[in-house]
């Protein structure tokens, strides 16, 4: 396989990355969800990453969209605005041939260049490539959260990993920075 290209998705991209996404929908628990968003849905949803200034990316092959993945805030609160989570899918016919790893090395360069401290991974279901994917770059196993979703007829465990993120330089505010530099003195 030639290499892929990743670059920012566009709206025209969205119609493939549904096509992706309704393969893991439909066939795996890779993602909680049972009903595939239409496009209008998956078109909001990415501009919604993108307004927050966190990269959406997708990885493109030869004029095709063989994979995409973003980052979304981890949790809605305002105090978890550093932390995001990453999403990841590879077309069915593209996995094993480095597309996930070019995509979530992206995924994390633009999370570092918007200021991001930490990238959390919730992996859903027995998924060990994506583990294994995580580990590689530097994702740690936090914990596992047993039965938390419910799909085909089973329930579903949920690995969470984590890793630091290295925030671009002058992204916090100056209060902000004082707050976390004052804190880090308190906790040494």
């Amino acid at each position: 396989m030639q290499s892929c290209t990743i670059r920012t998705a566009t709206a025209q991209d969205m119609l493939a990355v549904t096509s992706i996404y309704d393969h893991f929908v439909r066939t795996s628990t890779a993602t909680s969800e049972t009903f595939t968003p239409d496009l209008i849905e998956m078109q909001r949803r990415r501009r919604a990453v993108l307004d927050r200034g966190l990269p959406y990316l997708v990885a493109e092959l030869e004029g095709y969209i063989v994979g995409y993945s973003y980052a979304s805030q981890f949790r809605p609160r305002d105090g978890y605005r550093f932390t995001v989570e990453d999403s990841i899918y590879v077309r069915a016919d593209c996995i094993g041939y480095g597309v996930g790893r070019k995509l979530i090395s992206a995924l994390i360069a633009g999370c570092e260049a918007a200021g991001c401290h930490r990238m959390v991974a919730c992996i859903c279901g027995e998924n060990p490539a994506s583990v294994a994917l995580h580990h590689s770059q530097g994702f740690a196993h936090i914990g596992t959260m047993p039965e938390v979703g419910f799909k085909f007829g089973q329930w579903i465990d949920m690995s969470i990993m984590q890793r630091p993120l290295e925030a671009a330089q002058g992204v916090l505010h100056s209060s902000e920075t004082d707050a976390a530099s004052a804190c880090l003195s308190a906790c040494r």
